[in-house]
């Protein structure tokens, strides 16, 4: 095909806009429709049922935690940090709840029942073993384990006292267009879950950041951290239950001023129920509408998923977008108006002693590969 014929058949595509292509083209241009998905119905609870309290405040994740456990029917009594700064800005936000005078003060509380972290990383894994102590359960965010020691003592508290240790991976669990990706799943749209690609990238801004942020002792490695969000995803869509770590690399590819700093990672791993790709960077560029073009693509034998989280790059500036193709049609599905399920999940597995929002070996398998990944990764850095 000459070049002005290329081009001639470039400008007929582009100012169709998908509405009724040339017939002479071959199927492989299709329209596609783009739907807004309708809002599902989630119980609005008009009166608290379960009490909670927040200690440790670092990453800015608490406040999104603390919506979500808001909206399942929790009432925040309490919270604790040892930075004042922190206490300050969270009291601001929340001047409903009492500022404790110490963690003590929270733990030996009996009317709260669940405690919810995001203090530095290196330090959820043990407070979440003194919640559990206390018989309260706990919710972290993500990592919430930063070692394989740590782990194994978490998994230990936590048969003992059958209390609940969930780690909230915020990338599946309050993303709108990838809980429509799990009902989608579910009811067979794609046929059998094949392989997972999860991609994090994420926007650096040195000047933003704490000093523990640039200690990966702090925090566990670039794949503990950021990871494990790919790898949560990894199990729940391919509904693996075992897996293992095939190959992975971590490196400080661009900011040798930060000696030890990882600012790129990834890995392959499978699973008994399909196997997945991870890529995780510290490269978002500053031309880029937000702090990262998270991706997950979901390949199934019957067709597949990609879901753009937090933007569609040149198309639109907000996120939750959902593209199906299967061997129909292709689907565009705007996830917006989409409700999160988890924190109603999360108070009704408190209350109910259930795991409808995870199951306890879930939320460990997916830190022992994200821990195992970094380990293996960290031969190559």
């Amino acid at each position: 095909m000459n070049n002005n014929r290329r081009d001639f058949l470039k400008k007929v595509v582009l100012n169709s806009a998908g509405v009724g292509l040339l017939g002479a083209i071959p199927n492989s241009i299709e329209a596609h429709k783009s739907i807004i998905v309708k809002p599902n119905t989630l119980k609005i609870w008009e009166k608290p049922r379960l009490k909670f309290a927040v200690i440790g405040m670092n990453h800015g994740h608490i406040y999104s935690m603390t919506e979500a456990i808001k909206r399942g029917g929790g009432e925040l009594v309490s919270f604790y940090a040892k930075e004042a700064e922190l206490n300050a800005t969270y009291a601001k936000r929340y001047p409903e709840a009492k500022q404790a005078k110490s963690e003590l003060e929270i733990l030996e509380n009996k009317d709260i029942k669940l405690v919810l972290s995001a203090g530095i990383p290196v330090e959820r894994a043990p407070l979440g073993i003194r919640v559990m102590q206390a018989g309260k359960d706990y919710m972290s965010d993500k990592p919430g384990i930063t070692t394989l020691k740590q782990l194994a003592k978490v998994r230990k508290v936590q048969k003992e006292t059958g209390q609940i240790y969930t780690i909230v991976y915020s990338e599946r669990l309050e993303n709108r267009a990838t809980v429509k990706a799990s009902e989608l799943v579910q009811a067979g749209a794609i046929g059998k879950v094949v392989q997972t690609i999860g991609l994090g990238p994420h926007r650096m801004r040195t000047e933003t950041r704490p000093d523990w942020f640039f200690d990966m002792n702090q925090v566990g490695g670039i794949i503990t951290d950021i990871a494990s969000h790919q790898f949560d995803q990894f199990l729940h869509f391919t509904n693996s239950t075992e897996a293992k770590v095939l190959a992975a690399q971590v490196k400080n590819v661009n900011h040798p001023q930060y000696p030890g700093f990882e600012d790129f990672g990834d890995a392959m791993v499978q699973g008994n129920g399909g196997s997945g790709y991870i890529r995780i960077d510290w490269f978002s560029p500053e031309g880029l509408n937000t702090w990262g073009d998270g991706r997950l693509t979901i390949l199934g034998t019957e067709g597949y998923i990609e879901i753009r989280k937090n933007i569609d790059i040149a198309k639109h500036d907000s996120g939750n977008h959902l593209y199906l193709v299967d061997n129909k049609e292709t689907v565009h599905m705007d996830c917006k108006d989409i409700e999160l399920p988890f924190g109603s999940q999360m108070v009704d597995d408190v209350l109910n002693r259930t795991n409808t929002a995870m199951s306890q070996e879930h939320c460990f398998l997916t830190m022992e590969l994200a821990l195992k990944a970094q380990k293996l990764g960290l031969k190559t850095y």
